[in-house]
């Protein structure tokens, strides 16, 4: 595909031709096996089309085959980088589906567990988006606390990336006895810790230029598009599903949404997508000592069932991923494995706005972008 374009100069007719080039998906800045296929004008991009399907894992039409409780560790292989959150939906989704009433303490875990793992991911995006843009040493010290919360993870469930730990109407392991106090040591340090990263990342000159003004997303573009999550909050839109749809025990804590206020440029930039996240992990370590304080005592397991069999119907329940929504779609046959299983994955949602956001800008600008919407390959390709 060339194209003959023609700019004018006081002194000259100068005639460029458009340039194809991919981007990917060996690319270590595409967060993952994504392929992009840029159209360029000398360096400025006049389109983007991301190819994707490279780690497609079949996991919807996997589904079929499995019984209900079998699927909770194909939930976790989709957003690797938050599959507390997977677990915590699905399991959302079949208990509404089955009619379950879960003890309180579950209800408490589960929400300590996917605030760690928010956490978890945004120190994940925080540390290789810095090194995206060519500082290193806010990765080492973003992966240093994100050992921390694997490592509580490990003591809990015995594993740190993949978990089974969510179970249909409870859990598979009550906390260890040195959770509680393990958590609240690493809350206490990793706030200095988090100014640390601001001081040496979020307000560093180079860092602001290269973000700030850069994939401005409108609001209007975010909502006709679908996105959620940080994306969304970043383009000035308060919307969150653990306030706005409240699901477990969210409804009992105090913490506050962020927004992007176009600090160092416009409102909804890669600056404020970047910073949204920042923000959210402090709200992230209120939560979990609120929830800390008030654990109540119980069996994890007094809900779970001998077998799944619900009845015939469907049901949709959502969550609040590090992503943004999270929504899954069950239809049940009557049988002990489900009929279809549809998730509605926000980092797929984001990947559509990416030719929206890089039109305009300079090929080095595209990584920019691309890491300030925070894809996870896993689960666009599901």
């Amino acid at each position: 595909m060339v194209q003959d374009s023609k700019i004018s100069t006081k002194s000259s007719l100068v005639k460029t031709e458009e340039m194809v080039l991919n981007m990917g998906p060996q690319h270590p800045s595409t967060h993952g096996v994504l392929r992009l296929e840029l159209a360029l004008e000398g360096e400025i991009i006049t389109n983007v089309i991301p190819h994707i399907g490279y780690l497609h894992r079949c996991f919807e039409k996997h589904c079929e085959a499995m019984t209900y409780p079998q699927i909770v560790p194909y939930t976790d292989r989709m957003d690797y980088l938050a599959p507390m959150g997977n677990e915590f939906g699905y399991a959302i989704a079949m208990e509404k589906l089955l009619g379950i009433e879960l003890p309180e303490r579950v209800e408490y875990i589960r929400v300590i567990m996917a605030e760690l793992q928010r956490i978890s991911s945004h120190l994940v995006a925080l540390g290789t988006y810095g090194a995206d843009i060519g500082a290193f040493t806010p990765f080492l010290y973003c992966f240093r606390d994100r050992e921390r919360i694997l490592s509580l993870f490990e003591m809990t469930c015995g594993a740190r990336l993949l978990y089974n730990y969510i179970w249909i109407g409870g859990l598979s392991h009550d906390l260890h006895p040195d959770f509680v106090r393990k958590s609240r040591e690493f809350i206490k340090e990793f706030r200095p810790n988090l100014k640390e990263v601001n001081d040496l990342l979020s307000h560093n000159r180079i860092f602001i230029d290269r973000t700030a003004n850069v994939g401005i997303l409108p609001i209007d573009t975010a909502i006709n598009y679908g996105v959620t999550g940080p994306n969304l909050r970043a383009s000035g839109i308060k919307w969150d599903v653990r306030k706005e749809d409240p699901y477990s025990v969210y409804h009992k804590f105090d913490y506050e949404i962020p927004v992007g206020n176009g600090k160092y440029g416009t409102i909804g930039d890669s600056w404020d997508r970047y910073y949204v996240r920042v923000l959210e992990m402090e709200e992230s370590c209120r939560i979990i000592e609120q929830a800390l304080d008030q654990l109540p005592e119980g069996d994890v397991q007094s809900a779970v069932p001998k077998r799944i069999k619900p009845p015939v119907g469907h049901v949709y329940a959502r969550v609040e991923n590090p992503r943004g929504d999270l929504g899954y779609f069950i239809i049940s046959d009557g049988s002990t494995s489900p009929y279809r299983v549809k998730v509605r994955a926000p980092s797929f949602v984001s990947m559509q706005i990416l030719n929206e956001l890089c039109k305009g800008y300079m090929v080095a600008d595209v990584v920019t972008i691309l890491g300030s919407i925070d894809i996870v390959l896993g689960e666009i390709d599901r």
